[in-house]
């Protein structure tokens, strides 16, 4: 159903806005080599244009893990946060591909299974293994991914290739043992706990063998970081590098999570979190070394669906149970679902993408959040749960990353009439988003209602309503050329102000 095309040039009485994917370059995997760009260009995990319509599941069967990170707090039976880590229900190998099956006829743009937690999955691998197993036989039409500390990860190379997982994702966070001793407490190896320093020595030398194994066996690695300022923000310029060197051929990096309720190390400490700006500029920095990936959500543990949603409550296994899955009849359908998709991604691919017109030399960037839902600026300020940030410059348009926000408004339609959640004695949801949106100029939605209307202007963003149901990097680049017709792009320019 085609959903109606919403101008909103003044204030509507409703707001909100809520997005699960982002624009995307049709040439953003073009420096890959072809043999990697045709295993990943499709793959919601790995290409931000993939990831509008194809979808991902991950199945919790590994809940054990081998080494203590100061920035995980695992938990079970837990529907409350969205982190990695965490999880609704604890499955076994028959549990987990009955809700494969499940999943994948009910959502045929799911194509991807990756196993990556609670714990570890090579700390599990008899689990692990035999999830994978099952899967190869009677799913075939799905991709095989697994995510690791790597401490396991080279005993294990050998069934990673046996059981075609051409993806692995392994997360280092440095190779200097001392940055090590201060996010890992210690290890468990070869039936002892080892503490510190000598633990994260053998941690990192396990990781770089395995790392280098798989990129032999030509078996594709990306890498994750999580950013932990005072501890190894610059040094992960260094761990970029590496790993590049090591043949791994995307670096995520993820900013720490360090919320005192989610009970970990950090979060207790009070460790701060990095800001937007500062993971901005690292994860520039270190694209000069390798590919970045930017869109990356921080899923849970058993997440389904596409990128930025969750519909794992839909999927229990108490619901599952009670479901009659023919999937060789789903797999017919799939197919032809799957190939629709593919065709309209490679008809966006041989799209050039225009730059910006009549910007003057010397201009600055802008930045923009904006409120979207598959690659359109289609969702209400007030509903937003997370924004998508695009800097928008005369060579063009660029995907800088998500900020998570929260559903300020407790109206489904009229936000500006409806019932305001509060975070807390001194700051609303409604503040709280709008601060985290700082550094922006413009805020791009279907609709913004009254009070938040005024709060963006008094904040310094200028929202947006007439780009409702266009394209997101159209509506971009639109915005900025009404901008650069104003005359304020100018680098002296302060922030732009809503005439």
């Amino acid at each position: 159903m085609e959903l109606p095309v919403i101008s909103n040039n003044a204030p509507a009485a409703d707001g909100g806005c809520s997005s699960s994917g982002c624009g995307s370059a049709p040439d953003a995997l073009a420096h890959l080599p072809e043999h990697i760009r045709a295993k990943v260009q499709d793959h919601p995990c790995y290409s931000e244009q993939a990831h509008h319509y194809f979808a991902r599941m991950h199945v919790a069967v590994a809940p054990a893990c081998n080494i203590q990170c100061n920035y995980c707090n695992r938990k079970y039976d837990c529907s409350n946060e969205s982190r990695p880590g965490v999880v609704s229900e604890l499955l076994t190998p028959d549990q987990a591909i009955k809700k494969v099956l499940a999943v994948a006829a009910e959502i045929p743009q799911m194509t991807v299974l990756g196993i990556a937690g609670p714990g570890d999955p090579l700390a599990n691998p008899g689990r692990t293994f035999e999830t994978f197993r099952q899967l190869s036989e009677k799913a075939p039409d799905i991709k095989l991914c697994v995510s690791t500390n790597g401490l396991s990860l080279p005993e294990h190379v050998d069934e990673i290739a046996k059981h075609n997982i051409d993806h692995v994702t392994i997360t280092i966070n440095c190779v200097d043992p001392e940055v090590g001793a201060r996010i890992y407490p210690w290890i468990y190896w070869q039936n002892k706990r080892i503490f510190g320093i000598e633990g994260a020595k053998i941690l990192i030398e396990q990781q770089q063998k395995g790392l280098q194994m798989l990129t032999e066996r030509g078996i594709l690695v990306k890498v994750n970081s999580v950013l932990i300022p005072g501890v190894n923000e610059e040094h992960l310029k260094e761990v970029s590098k590496v790993v590049k060197a090591k043949g791994a051929f995307l670096h995520n990096v993820m900013p720490l999570i360090a919320e005192a309720e989610h009970g970990t190390y950090y979060g207790i400490m009070g460790q701060p979190e990095p800001t937007q700006e500062m993971l901005q500029e690292l994860q520039d920095a270190c694209a000069g070394d390798m590919a970045m990936m930017r869109h990356c959500r921080q899923c849970r543990a058993d997440a389904v669906g596409l990128l930025g949603e969750d519909r794992g409550d839909e999927f229990t296994m108490d619901k599952i149970d009670v479901m009659d899955v023919d999937y060789e009849a789903a797999m017919v359908r799939r197919k032809a679902v799957h190939d629709a998709i593919i065709d309209k991604l490679e008809a966006e691919r041989g799209v050039a993408k225009p730059k910006p017109a009549g910007i003057p030399a010397g201009s600055r960037p802008v930045l923009m959040a904006v409120a979207g839902k598959n690659g359109l600026v289609a969702e209400h300020f007030g509903h937003a749960r997370e924004f998508l940030i695009y800097e928008a410059s005369p060579d063009g348009v660029r995907f800088i990353g998500h900020r998570k926000t929260e559903l300020y408004c407790g109206g489904m339609d009229a936000c500006g009439d409806g019932d305001v959640v509060e975070a807390g004695a001194s700051e609303s949801l409604l503040d709280r988003n709008i601060r985290i949106l700082s550094g922006c100029e413009v805020v791009l939605c279907a609709k913004v209602g009254y009070e938040p209307w005024a709060k963006l202007e008094a904040a310094g963003i200028a929202p947006n309503g007439e780009h409702a149901m266009e394209p997101i990097e159209e509506a971009v680049m639109a915005v900025y050329e009404e901008i650069a017709a104003t005359g304020r792009l100018l680098p002296q320019a302060d922030s732009l102000k809503v005439a």
